[in-house]
């Protein structure tokens, strides 16, 4: 799948830009960067599986832990308004097993 290395490349940019103050918007809630999270990461999980279908589960975990570790842990180190945050790991975790879990029941269903 050609979408992944941009995906994730984006993905990266995203997760490790400066920091930037947010508004308030009608939309905003407590908790919006968890669910960000957990979104961006399952659409993750989603494409890494369908570039990599026979990929066995412990291997994709791992990678996307890994990922999802490295992000939190360069978000700390590079001092660019950024912080690491346990829940955000959390999230990214229940969000890339979401991508996996709907791409295995479209499989399962369409093919």
């Amino acid at each position: 799948m050609k979408i992944l290395p941009i995906y994730w490349a984006f993905l990266t940019y995203m997760l490790l830009r400066p920091g930037v103050e947010n508004h308030e918007y009608f939309f905003m809630f407590d908790g919006i960067d968890k669910v960000l999270h957990l979104g961006i990461f399952a659409m993750l999980g989603f494409a890494f599986m369908a570039a990599f279908p026979r990929i066995r589960f412990s291997f994709f975990f791992q990678i996307i832990l890994i990922y999802a570790f490295l992000t939190e842990i360069l978000q700390e180190e590079m001092h660019f308004g950024r912080s690491m945050e346990t829940l955000d790991i959390v999230a990214d975790t229940i969000g890339c097993l979401i991508g996996y879990y709907i791409y295995k029941v479209l499989v399962k269903r369409f093919f």
